[in-house]
């Protein structure tokens, strides 16, 4: 059993911290999701019999870790979900890109395109089939040696969608990223889902986390103390 970490949690959710490079649910691959990974956790922490319900309510991209949470009732995933679709679930992302864009902050509107196939997203036009709109908007936090320490509100939750934004549209390339732009470093991509923000599906008080990035990113750790202080 591989217990997951938790940084809150009650009756109705349950808020974890997804690694890096793991699915949060099963795929093809038939490597272990984040689902199976919490509802196991539970299963045997709580000795209870049968199916354990988790409820998913957002994703992040498998290279992507950060913050998450689940449903652990029907009711609160049914409440969740539909805060996610009324934007009233925010979340925040932190992301060192190569290079610094000529603004410090901007909407980002465009609209992208997955290749399932190939796993990679393109910019598309609006009316090509299967387009759909992406919307972010970011703030430059700091540069350091030719890197940039980015703060992304993601409006919008596309495959991708940050990567594709910073490399084609501001041609800043996140950190480490191969597949959009970045073959010069290796390692875990510089992008963290950092901040969640949501109103409690029973008792409608505001919950609000933030997570630190793992510091082993030598990207994270240039900005180890922008970041602290972000967090503080």
């Amino acid at each position: 059993m591989i217990e997951p970490k938790i940084i809150y949690e009650d009756n109705h959710i349950i808020v974890v911290i997804k690694p890096q490079n793991i699915s949060v649910q099963a795929d093809s691959s038939g490597d272990l999701d984040m689902l199976s990974i919490i509802k196991e956790f539970i299963k045997v922490r709580d000795k209870k019999p049968g199916n354990v319900y988790l409820g998913l309510v957002h994703r992040l991209d498998r290279p992507t870790g950060g913050v998450m949470v689940f449903a652990k009732t029907s009711k609160s995933a049914s409440r969740l979900s539909s805060e996610l679709k009324a934007k009233q679930l925010k979340k925040k992302y932190l992301c060192v890109v190569l290079g610094r864009p000529k603004q410090t902050e901007n909407r980002l509107t465009t609209y992208l395109k997955k290749d399932e196939k190939n796993n990679i997203v393109h910019i598309a036009p609006q009316t090509e089939e299967g387009s759909k709109e992406a919307i972010l908007d970011y703030n430059l936090l700091c540069t350091k040696n030719k890197l940039s320490l980015m703060e992304v509100n993601l409006i919008t939750g596309r495959s991708h969608q940050i990567r594709v934004q910073m490399a084609k549209q501001l041609n800043t390339p996140i950190f480490a990223d191969i597949k959009y732009g970045d073959s010069e470093h290796i390692g875990n991509l510089a992008l963290w889902a950092y901040q969640l923000e949501f109103v409690h599906p029973v008792t409608k008080e505001i919950m609000k986390f933030k997570v630190a990035p793992d510091y082993k990113n030598v990207a994270f750790k240039m900005f180890e103390p922008e970041i602290e202080k972000l967090l503080n």
